[in-house]
């Protein structure tokens, strides 16, 4: 029999050069799996970086791998190295598909792309974005998806969007879910689990669109009634205009109870994951909203804005207030924290909702959507 062709899928790996976060740690989750399949040796992953401001050493093991080729494009990330660059490289290297996992790609390929959108808030809401950067991403995001042989996105309420703001056929998309990290992926494998604390637990970049401020303000009824009670908030801080929430706690007289932390490593969101007593996020527009689904697996109850993608993603599991209804947080959140049939609840739908989530599956139909586009442009 004649021997298999090798399927050569050409990926653009710039978020893996840095804190796993966001598209890093979605691609990251995909290609580890993809990597370990028993059938690997019949693909090569060809990786596309940028040679300057790349931090090689976050690539880990990915590069130990023999289904697996770094390719160092000269140039540092943005828009002149996606899409002058990286072509010119990728077009070079004979690839069957390339997959494109952060919104846009570049539009001179030769082979056919498989393009990942995860939400589009900067078409939803153009003034949560500056103008240059708004109008940039805007554009890039509808030449790409025109380009595109297929578009990915992470829920049903994405696609939607995608449908209304790009016009793209549905029968072009297909809604694949994220996974949730195995057990022991933030370090906690192996440690005994702390008591839970009246701790509330924010985790995510903060992005206006989130009201963190909301959020602490919230919280500081919930701080008047619950003198125990404390409220760290993890992730980096994207928003414009710029929002400080040590400040406006400061401001309300409640500095000493609200700890606001930049980027934090897994081993660390992993240990309050495990104090946490309740998990809140007053998100108005997301594409799915993965750290909510991460602390639900953690044993945290959860506290979200109700939104029509919060209602997809997290079900009957999680308590849903009003975006901007402070009373409505601050009464979820305490009642979360001191009443424990409230919790019980909740995490027992919890159990029933969680096994949607995987990794595995996620890998799979990704893979099966990158396969098909190829076979097609061979067709």
């Amino acid at each position: 029999m004649p021997e298999a062709r090798l399927l050569r899928i050409g990926v653009d790996a710039r978020e893996l050069g840095g804190a796993p976060t966001g598209v890093g740690r979605y691609l990251s989750e995909l290609l580890e799996r993809w990597l370990a399949r028993d059938d690997a040796d019949a693909r090569r992953f060809v990786l596309y970086v940028p040679s300057r401001g790349f931090d090689f050493h976050a690539l880990g093991a990915l590069t130990s791998s023999r289904f697996l080729e770094v390719r160092a494009v000269g140039g540092a990330a943005g828009t002149r190295w996606e899409q002058m660059a990286l072509p010119s490289a990728a077009n070079r290297d004979g690839l069957n598909v390339f997959f494109a996992p952060a919104y846009s790609g570049p539009l001179r390929l030769m082979a056919p792309m498989v393009l990942v959108i995860h939400d589009l808030s900067y078409y939803a809401h153009p003034e949560w974005f500056p103008w240059p950067g708004g109008l940039r991403r805007r554009t890039l995001t509808r030449w790409s998806a025109r380009g595109a042989t297929r578009v990915l996105t992470v829920s049903a309420f994405s696609a939607q969007e995608i449908e209304r703001y790009l016009d793209v056929p549905r029968t072009k998309l297909e809604v694949v879910y994220h996974g949730l990290p195995p057990a022991g992926r933030f370090g906690e494998a192996g440690r005994p689990a702390p008591p839970r604390e009246p701790l509330v637990l924010f985790a995510g970049s903060i992005f206006n669109r989130r009201h963190v401020p909301d959020l602490v303000r919230a919280f500081a009824r919930v701080a008047s009634r619950q003198p125990d009670a404390r409220l760290v908030v993890a992730g980096e801080n994207r928003t414009m205009p710029r929002e400080d929430p040590a400040g406006l706690a400061r401001e309300l007289g409640i500095g000493d109870r609200v700890d606001v932390r930049s980027y934090v490593a897994d081993a660390e969101l992993g240990a309050l994951y495990a104090r946490a007593g309740v998990f809140a996020f007053l998100s108005e527009y997301e594409g799915f909203g993965l750290t909510p689904l991460e602390a639900l697996a953690h044993g945290v109850p959860v506290v979200v804005g109700d939104t029509a993608v919060a209602r997809e993603v997290y079900g009957e599991a999680a308590l849903y207030v009003p975006p901007g209804d402070l009373d409505a947080a601050a009464a979820a959140i305490e009642r979360l924290l001191v009443d424990a049939a409230a919790r019980a609840a909740a995490l027992a739908r919890a159990a029933e909702l969680l096994p949607r989530y995987s990794w595995e599956r996620a890998a799979e139909r990704t893979l099966a959507v990158l396969e098909g586009a190829a076979r097609g442009a061979e067709a």
